[in-house]
């Protein structure tokens, strides 16, 4: 099986509020074990950003659905890559914890203290979540 990680950003329809997210970040947690999909979810002003890994048909079909699901629009895929092992492993999905994030992390890879993933290019996405994870600013329940 060859080992893929994906990432793309999204906006969020109107009607994804807390209660939404947390149907999300649960419906992720329960289901990805299964189908060995691990990965983090970030979501800040309307802007979903997140990083699945897994074999390669389950992550496309994973993406495939999410692309189509009404809860998001402006669906853009960052970085798609083949890997040798997981950067997330941990995770069955993990949610970075905005509240308790620094604003000069986001300074350090973007022009502004907001999440925008629209503006800056899929590797320095991708080193702000390895900056996330290493800083422990995820939570949740681990896979």
């Amino acid at each position: 099986m060859t080992l893929v990680r994906l990432m793309y950003a999204s906006r969020a329809a109107d009607s994804v509020n807390s209660d939404a997210l947390h149907a999300i970040l649960r419906q992720s947690q329960r289901n990805n074990p299964t189908l060995g999909i691990t990965g983090l979810l970030c979501y800040s002003g309307g802007v979903f950003m997140q990083v699945l890994e897994g074999g390669r048909h389950t992550v496309n079909q994973l993406y495939h659905r999410i692309a189509t699901d009404p809860r998001h629009h402006d669906v853009v895929l960052l970085n798609y890559e083949e890997v040798g092992e997981r950067r997330f492993a941990s995770w069955s999905m993990g949610q970075v914890n905005m509240d308790r994030l620094n604003p000069a992390l986001l300074l350090k890879y973007s022009a502004t203290a907001k999440l925008d993933p629209y503006s800056v290019s899929g590797k320095v996405s991708l080193a702000l979540f390895d900056e996330l994870v290493a800083t422990a600013s995820v939570m949740c329940d681990r896979g």
